[in-house]
């Protein structure tokens, strides 16, 4: 019981920290663009956004080694368990995904917090474009893909570590950018909470079905069909070279 709390309260600070350093990429990417003259040029933008991705990714992930495999997304937690891959059981899973709901949600009133005023227009959660069956499948769809593209990077990409974390980079500005005119999106439940609880909608049917059951849905079936592809033996096998 002792390491399922300390990976719970892991998770749960590692998911604080991640929600408050990640809702500053909007910010960042203004004063970056600003300061070299490009604001208006889209694709220099994306650049700098999925340049300070990479950056925040590379630096959580060593974060995560020291804190002992802390989590700071609730859908990939969710796949690896689903691919059988590390020591979880459903106790642990019990503790860890309401420790990174926490997390966020603290993540979320400290950046409210802190974040200058002139910045505070672009911190918004993930809102609703489409209509809530289409928000649904779009949302566990992006999940699915990103859930199933990241255990594949770490399970039986390349070897190099930076290579590692441009490719789930990569894999994430893309479903972003797929997703923004449709979900915000979210890809990742304890963060789509966060923001609704802010904003005193989290209990209503529609952040459920579309933030909740779609996003879990799709992490699940990310998690069996990368099992079904890489046979938990190969992964095993692998992880111990």
């Amino acid at each position: 019981m002792g390491s399922i709390l300390k990976a719970a309260v892991a998770d749960g600070l590692m998911t604080f920290v991640w929600v408050f350093f990640a809702s500053t990429a909007g910010a960042c990417t203004s004063v970056v663009a600003t300061y070299f003259g490009v604001q208006a040029d889209l694709y220099a933008n994306l650049l700098i956004t999925a340049f300070i991705i990479v950056l925040h990714i590379f630096i959580f992930d060593i974060v995560a080694d020291i804190l002992g495999g802390a989590s700071f997304s609730l859908a990939g937690t969710l796949s690896f368990y689903a691919a059988g891959v590390g020591d979880d059981d459903l106790l642990s899973m019990a503790f860890r995904l309401p420790a990174q709901t926490a997390g966020a949600v603290g993540g979320v009133l400290a950046i409210l917090e802190y974040m200058p005023k002139k910045y505070n227009h672009m911190l918004d959660g993930p809102s609703m474009k489409v209509d809530a069956h289409t928000g649904a499948l779009m949302e566990g769809f992006l999940t699915f893909m990103i859930s199933l593209a990241v255990l594949w990077i770490i399970l039986r990409g390349p070897k190099n570590y930076i290579v590692k974390t441009v490719l789930i980079s990569i894999s994430t500005v893309t479903v972003i950018v797929l997703g923004s005119s449709y979900t915000g999106p979210s890809m990742n439940p304890a963060n789509a909470f966060a923001w609704a609880y802010i904003k005193n909608n989290h209990n209503t049917w529609e952040q459920f079905y579309v933030y909740w059951i779609c996003p879990l849905i799709g992490s699940i079936l990310a998690g069996w069909v990368f099992r079904v592809l890489f046979p938990l033996k190969e992964v095993t096998k692998e992880k111990k070279i």
